[in-house]
Formats: structure tokens, C-alpha cells, sequence
């Protein structure tokens, strides 16, 4: 017996053990560097570039030499010259039932106006990956905080509802005893009950909030959901580094924007379609050297020693001019020229839109701290207004319904703060985003 209660403890202690190691302790920014690079879009992202460059030596290659080798086999179930034989010296029977030939040839391409596009806009395409790799991680950077500051929130939630139920439990609980005593109304009880009973709905609610939040974060992370996690930041310490009215007054170039580059790439990926529409009215020429071993015989005897066999060697250059297309390629052309039209007009749009972007995001940032200075400034009256009710309904100076009022201000209040809080820390990094600061 003893030695099964040995086994178990071993095994709930090895459990243990691993749940420990696999619990992972976070601030905001250790969140944000792994995410950077453990992230599920992240890790894309990543696939995305290496498969771009795979990409630019592909059409790289076009132009380097292309070797080929090719083997023919014939078996004349039905010969062309039946009874005929075109025996040259004993040397190979052009009219014999097996036939082989066996051949390498070596191909360059010498110029192909496709091709030196083709090979820019692979250069282009390796760099429109790395661009949207970096937009990933912004996108990243801005679900973690966002992610990270939900699950504070939740546990902020949690301990104000907690503090909030134990008082009024207290007070429910002194105001049934004066009821029992004859000095109140029934209904101030209930009215306590009441207001108790939606707290504990509300506190529930965050509970199942909570374990939702860690889930988002862990999935913004890239882990597991059910990945235990310790956020080692809190509301308080993330708030204060977030105030800094000096970002109001940063300049903005546009020209740094990830926003700006991507559209700039777009308007170079059009100027390259134009071109290489254009380049299909250019000739090709290509050189070739070829080199053959022809083998004929009646039976098959090909891996025999004493077969036969003749070479072939023919050295070539091949040019194909287009001449005519029916007008095709030209209307090919005018399309991306206007392509290339609406992707410039696109570029100024996006800089137009950007300077605006990060005028709202200074204002937007501004507000979000003002809105926290009410908030603050609201819940310590919320809390004084809610002491002074409850005071006064003990001593029944105040009825119950001024006392619930006075609660539920109370707790509107406390939400709108630590609520007021996650949004300065949100607004911060959307107007840093904006001004192209968070990258750096």
C-alpha cells in the first residue's frame, strides 16, 4: 500500500513540477518581445520573407545557364520502310526496330526584357514581405498591450467588486439586525439585497471575463490558451510610464511611416507591371549548344558494349521578334499605365490620410489623460458621497433608495476609472503608432 501512495505522490509531484515550469512570468514589454517573435502572425510573417527570397533566386536563375538531359527510346511495332535497310557501314540502321538517343542540352538566355523586370519586381515583392513583416509587428505590439491590459483590468475588476461586496454585505447584515430590532423598514433590507445580489452576478461575470482575458493573451502571445501566466506589471506602474505629454508635440514625416512605404511599394510594383507589359514587344534571344548519342539496332542491345553509337553536337542561337498582336499588347500597357495613375493617386492619399491620422491621435491621447485626471478625481467624491450615504442611512437620516443611488455612482465610477486608465495606456501607443515611434 505504501508503495502505491509513493508511485502517486511521485506522479502528482512530477505534474507539478512541469505545471511550474511551464508557467510564464510577464511584463508588458517581456510580453511584447516574445510575442514579436513567437506570435502566430509573427512566425507567418517570418515563413513569408524566406519565402520571398526563395522567390528572387528563382527568377534569378532564369537568367544563369539551364541544363537539361533527355533519353528517347523508339520500339517500330510497325515500321515506316518494311523490308528496306539503310545500313550505312554497319554503323546504324536508320530503319532498324529499336531506336535511342540520348542528349544533353545547355541553354542562355542572352536577352529577354521580361526577364530583367521579372527579376526587379522579385526584389520588389522580397521587400513588400519584409514591409508587412514590420506592420506585423506593430499589429502585434498594439493586440499585446491591449490583450495584457485587459487581463489588469479583469483583476483590478475583480478586487473592486470583492471590496465592494464585503462592505455591503456588512451593511445588509447590520441593516437586518436593526429590521429584526424594529428601527427600519423591510424594504431598505431588500433594497441592500438587491443591490448585493447584482454584485455577485457582476463579480461571476468578471471571473469568467478573466479566464477569457488570459486566453486572448496567451493567444496574442502565440502560446497555448491554457498557458498559465504571471503579469508582473500592474494598471498603476503601466499608466505612469504612459503619461508623457511631450509626444503631443513630436514631429511627424510621413516618409518613415511603414503605412507610406507599403503604398510607395505599391506604386513601384504598378511602375514594374507597366514595364514589363511594355517588354513584351522587345525580341528574345536565347543560345543553346546541344550534344547527342544516337543508337540504332534490331534487338535491344543498348548496354551492350559492342553497341553502335554516333554522336551529334549543334551549337545555336534563337530569336523570336513579336511583330503583330492586335493591338493586345497595347491595351495590356494602357492598363497598367492606369494602374500605375491610381496607385500614385493612392500614394498621396495615404499621405494626406496619415497627417491626419496623427493629429486625431495626439487629440485622442490628450483626452484619454484628461479623462483619466476626472476619472480619479470622480471616484474619491463617488466614495465620499457613498460613506456619507451610508452613514446617514444607518442613522436613518437617509432612505434606502438614496443610499443605492449613491452605490451604483460609486461603482459606475470605479469602473470608468480603471477603464480610463487602459485607454491613456492605448491611446499612448496608437499615437506612437501614428507618429511611427513604435518601432524604434
Amino acid at each position: 500500500m505504501k508503495k502505491y501512495i509513493l508511485i502517486c505522490c511521485f506522479f502528482v509531484f512530477t505534474i507539478s513540477v512541469k505545471a511550474q515550469e511551464k508557467t510564464m512570468k510577464l511584463s508588458l514589454e517581456e510580453a511584447i518581445s516574445f510575442a514579436v517573435k513567437n506570435s502566430y502572425n509573427a512566425r507567418t510573417s517570418l515563413n513569408d520573407i524566406e519565402s520571398a527570397k526563395k522567390k528572387v533566386w528563382e527568377t534569378t536563375t532564369i537568367g544563369l545557364p539551364q541544363i537539361d538531359g533527355k533519353i528517347d527510346y523508339q520500339n517500330a511495332l510497325k515500321r515506316q520502310f518494311p523490308g528496306v535497310d539503310f545500313d550505312q557501314d554497319g554503323i546504324i540502321d536508320f530503319n532498324a526496330k529499336h531506336a535511342a538517343n540520348a542528349g544533353v542540352t545547355l541553354r542562355q538566355l542572352i536577352f529577354d526584357g521580361s526577364y530583367l523586370v521579372g527579376l526587379q519586381a522579385a526584389k520588389t515583392f522580397l521587400k513588400i514581405s519584409e514591409q508587412a513583416a514590420e506592420k506585423t509587428t506593430i499589429l502585434t505590439k498594439e493586440a499585446v498591450i491591449n490583450a495584457y491590459g485587459n487581463v489588469l483590468i479583469a483583476e483590478s475588476s475583480l478586487k473592486i467588486l470583492k471590496g465592494n461586496i464585503k462592505i455591503l454585505e456588512k451593511s445588509y447584515l447590520d441593516s437586518k439586525k436593526i429590521n429584526e430590532n424594529g428601527f427600519n423598514e423591510e424594504e431598505d433590507v431588500e433594497q441592500l439585497e438587491i443591490t448585493l445580489g447584482s454584485l455577485k452576478n457582476q463579480l461571476k461575470n468578471v471571473q469568467r471575463m478573466k479566464g477569457i482575458a488570459y486566453k486572448m493573451l496567451n493567444l496574442s502571445l502565440g502560446n497555448s490558451i491554457e498557458t498559465p501566466l504571471i503579469l508582473t506589471d500592474s494598471l498603476d506602474s503601466l499608466l505612469e510610464k504612459s503619461i508623457d505629454l511631450k509626444l503631443v508635440s513630436e514631429s511627424f514625416n510621413f516618409s518613415n511611416h511603414i503605412d507610406y512605404k507599403i503604398a510607395e511599394n505599391n506604386k513601384e510594383t504598378k511602375r514594374l507591371m507597366m514595364r514589363l507589359e511594355q517588354s513584351k514587344a522587345l525580341p528574345t534571344l536565347y543560345s543553346f549548344v546541344n550534344y547527342n548519342f544516337i543508337a540504332n539496332s534490331e534487338t535491344f542491345t543498348f548496354f551492350n558494349s559492342s553497341q553502335q553509337w554516333i554522336n551529334t553536337s549543334v551549337l545555336g542561337v534563337s530569336l523570336n521578334v513579336p511583330i503583330f498582336s492586335s493591338f493586345g499588347r497595347k491595351a495590356k500597357t494602357t492598363q497598367a499605365k492606369i494602374a500605375l495613375e491610381n496607385a500614385n493617386i493612392k500614394l498621396q492619399e495615404t499621405k494626406q490620410r496619415l497627417s491626419l491620422l496623427a493629429q486625431k491621435a495626439k487629440g485622442d491621447y490628450q483626452l484619454s489623460i484628461e479623462n483619466y485626471n476626472t476619472a480619479k478625481r470622480n471616484v474619491g467624491l463617488a466614495e465620499r458621497i457613498e460613506k456619507k450615504q451610508r452613514i446617514k442611512f444607518f442613522e436613518g437620516i437617509s432612505s434606502s433608495f438614496d443610499l443605492m443611488q449613491a452605490q451604483n455612482q460609486l461603482y459606475t465610477q470605479q469602473q470608468n476609472y480603471i477603464q480610463s486608465m487602459l485607454n491613456v495606456i492605448a491611446k499612448k501607443t496608437t499615437l506612437e503608432n501614428a507618429l511611427n515611434l513604435s518601432t524604434k
